[in-house]
């Protein structure tokens, strides 16, 4: 396993972004109570955010509003067999500046769920902000690269003293 450090940021979330757009479906992972639930979605990563579409009232928005970790698993079929996880808070986005940003940063139609736009009240923009992100090959045992923000990195060797 390989850190990403500072320098190789931006190249390695153009790679997860690439390699993540010939995935289509993946599968995200919210807590409910105490038990995890776990769902298909299509999450478009913009930079190091990675954006999802849902209405207010589903149980993953209510399972991230009580608790806002969650994982996301992209597993992109042969030949490539790139795997790609993130862990992260999710935010749940209900102002229209931020929910119009998140209606064109999403690269499908969402006006087939939500026919009223961005603007619709049944749409539910969810902004992950990942703390961990992982690209690799081969269901992660090759060439696995791990990005974390420097503040988790920080926070994490406070903890352990490492």
């Amino acid at each position: 396993m390989s850190k990403v450090t500072e320098q190789e940021r931006e190249a390695f979330f153009t790679d997860v972004a690439k390699a993540s757009a010939e995935a289509v479906w993946c599968a995200l992972a919210t807590v409910s109570g105490n038990e995890p639930r776990v769902r298909i979605v299509h999450p478009t990563w913009e930079g190091e955010v990675l954006w999802v579409a849902t209405g207010p009232q589903t149980p993953k928005a209510k399972q991230m509003e009580l608790n806002s970790m969650v994982d996301v698993q992209f597993q992109v079929a042969p030949p490539g067999f790139i795997h790609i996880l993130c862990r992260g808070r999710a935010e749940l986005c209900t102002d229209d500046e931020t929910r119009l940003h998140a209606w064109d940063a999403i690269d499908y139609d969402l006006s087939q769920f939500f026919p009223g736009g961005a603007t619709d009240p049944g749409f539910l923009a969810i902004r992950i902000v990942p703390t961990r992100v992982e690209l690799s090959e081969m269901f992660g045992s090759l060439n696995k690269r791990v990005w974390r923000p420097l503040q988790a990195v920080s926070r994490l060797r406070s903890l352990t003293g490492k």
